[in-house]
């Protein structure tokens, strides 16, 4: 009898994944092992947000695999000595996996190989989380690219329908043993009622995801390109949790959209703009891949002289908790605090305002998304905010500063975004529910308003502000160039 160790990691589905596919063929039992060290993904350990979703997609694929006469072996760290016991424990030949490209992660599991090929155990790890793996997506001269366009271009070429391996039927694994742990005890699940809107608002796990993706291709993504920007409508994908515990791959996606959009007429443009969209996931893993420090410091090294204000706590805290004074800011900020998402196009304003109007670094806004996002992926939050500071790889010009009343009026046109987050000052109309300090003090007090006391004054003037940040960028200019 032939054992072999699928290791779960953030690939927690069954249906096209590399490694439970592989070791499902080749061995006669399989272990599939989930190892709990967060400590090994340090300084950056999953937030709060994502240690929710884990442990309820942790409860779903071992419902999953019950199903197929399994169940998920799960236990603690340090992940070699775990995978090294549970190997001695069975008589474990070969230990399987996908291949995860955040740095102390890679660092990690490299060690791992060659500590468990040490040990006589065949190891094989694949691709189930990117389109295309970093180092065979390259330039011209052979190095990593740093513009979109061309690096999506390259990409989009080589894109093509791919056949997806079906989740096993069956999967035949020893009985338990002492060692394994049930997920209860791992302390993934908040202890307080903070989740309630998250619980409210996704369906973690493989087959939550299998209705997603389907809801998003039958219903969405016909009007995706009208609608994508709009914050107040559906018509996102709402995958990006999804695709970052691998319940989805995006394989997996792009099949679906490409076939979807074989057989419907009209839809190859809204399907275009969306396959670009998972285009950018992949650009951001590509980069973070060839650039492992990105977390950290800005891609454009340039911008370490950038004159920023500090951490301005006050402020920051203000930011956090959506009682900046700026409606549209505080609508994104307290979506993100109740259901662990905001939407793209908010995303871009809050950190606009954060980076710029505050002057707050963008590393601070990065942490604080890696707390509350339940999407919450490295590559994918650090390339966010980069772009959205101006240091980044085709990032934003450094001049282009969001006007969040603008940004309002022309993507929430009738106000149902910032009056579901911000009903306080729900009764305001036209340009003064997005900018409430330029309405009369007669109206605002009929309206039940009282600024400074029901709702914040803004905590800046925009117009101000946005001098402040382009007077900072004009003070490191030499040292930019031109940008």
């Amino acid at each position: 009898m032939s054992t072999a160790i699928v290791w779960f990691r953030r690939d927690l589905r069954l249906t096209d994944n590399p490694a439970l596919d592989r070791a499902v063929r080749s061995h006669d039992t399989i272990i599939p092992l989930y190892v709990h060290a967060p400590d090994e993904e340090s300084p950056w350990e999953p937030g709060a947000a994502s240690c929710w979703w884990l442990d309820r997609s942790l409860e779903a694929l071992d419902v999953d695999l019950r199903a197929r006469g399994s169940r998920l072996a799960i236990r603690r760290g340090p992940t070699f000595d775990a995978l090294r016991t549970a190997a001695r424990e069975h008589a474990v030949c070969a230990v399987y996996w996908n291949r995860l490209y955040d740095p102390a992660v890679k660092i990690r599991d490299t060690r791992i190989k060659e500590g468990l090929r040490a040990d006589g155990i065949s190891v094989w790890s694949g691709n189930g989380a990117l389109l295309f793996e970093p180092w065979t997506v390259l330039n011209g001269a052979g190095r990593p690219y740093r513009v979109f366009s061309p690096f999506w271009k390259t990409c989009r070429q080589r894109l093509s329908f791919q056949d997806l391996s079906p989740a096993p039927t069956k999967i035949k694994s020893p009985p338990p043993t002492g060692a394994d742990l049930e997920r209860e005890t791992l302390g993934l699940a908040p202890t307080i009622p903070w989740d309630t809107g998250m619980r409210e608002t996704w369906v973690p796990g493989e087959s939550g995801a299998r209705d997603q993706l389907e809801q998003f291709t039958s219903a969405c993504l016909k009007d995706y390109v009208r609608g994508r920007d709009r914050p107040a409508l559906s018509q996102t994908s709402r995958l990006s949790p999804h695709l970052h515990f691998g319940e989805v791959g995006p394989r997996q996606i792009a099949s679906a959209v490409l076939s979807l959009s074989a057989v419907t007429p009209g839809l190859e443009e809204a399907a275009e703009k969306y396959l670009s969209e998972i285009g950018w996931r992949e650009f951001a893993h590509h980069l973070l891949f060839h650039f492992p420090d990105l977390p950290e410091r800005p891609l454009d090294e340039r911008f370490e002289a950038f004159p920023w204000r500090g951490s301005a706590e006050s402020d920051l805290i203000a930011w956090q908790r959506g009682r900046t004074g700026i409606p549209i800011v505080d609508a994104g900020m307290r979506e993100l605090w109740h259901t662990g998402w905001m939407h793209n196009r908010v995303r871009m304003i809050v950190g606009s305002f954060l980076t710029k109007n505050l002057r707050i670094p963008w590393q601070y806004g990065a942490r604080w998304f890696w707390e509350t996002l339940v999407d919450a992926d490295l590559a994918s939050n650090t390339f966010g905010w980069q772009w959205i500071a101006g240091c980044g790889a085709d990032a934003a010009p450094y001049f282009r500063v969001f006007n969040p009343v603008r940004q309002s009026e022309k993507f929430d046109a009738d106000g149902g975004y910032v009056r579901r987050w911000v009903p306080e000052i729900g009764n305001l109309s036209g340009t003064h529910l997005y900018a409430p300090w330029t309405c009369p003090d007669q109206e605002l007090t009929g309206a039940g308003i009282h600024l400074g006391e029901t709702y914040p004054k803004p905590l800046v003037d925009l117009a101000v502000s946005r001098k402040q940040a382009l007077d900072a960028y004009q003070s490191i200019r030499a040292s930019l160039g031109k940008l």
